[in-house]
């Protein structure tokens, strides 16, 4: 059997959960203090995920770059994969809040999104 001592990122309680496995098998989940922390706990051993927040180039805007975000969290074990094709990525402004950057990051089927705006310069 295998622990995995996690501490769960649903809410600033920041609970310390312990996870028991065989294989990949969930044994018990302990020290959630609410549901949610047992779905994360639960999600973390079994397929880890996290939501991408970076900026991308842009030109001819009032700003050299703009901060953009996955839409839907990715693999974790795509997370460099990701931030190569959006270091390689750029748009040109208007840049609107929402607005897709690129529509499949990484083969991972998840777009990028623009978090602010950038005018034109």
């Amino acid at each position: 059997m295998e622990t995995r001592e996690l501490t769960c990122i649903n809410c600033p309680m920041g609970c310390r959960i312990s996870v028991v496995m065989e294989g990949d098998d969930i044994i018990s989940v302990t020290g959630n203090t609410c549901k949610r922390g047992f779905v994360y706990a639960c999600n973390e051993v079994r397929s880890p995920v996290r939501t991408v927040t970076t900026t991308i180039k842009v030109t001819g805007g009032v700003a050299d770059r703009v901060s953009c975000k996955t839409k839907e969290p990715v693999p974790k074990d795509k997370i460099f994969e990701v931030m190569e094709a959006i270091n390689q990525a750029s748009c040109k402004a208007p840049v609107a809040i929402g607005d897709v950057l690129i529509e499949d990051c990484a083969g991972t089927g998840i777009p990028v999104v623009a978090t602010k705006a950038v005018f034109p310069a």
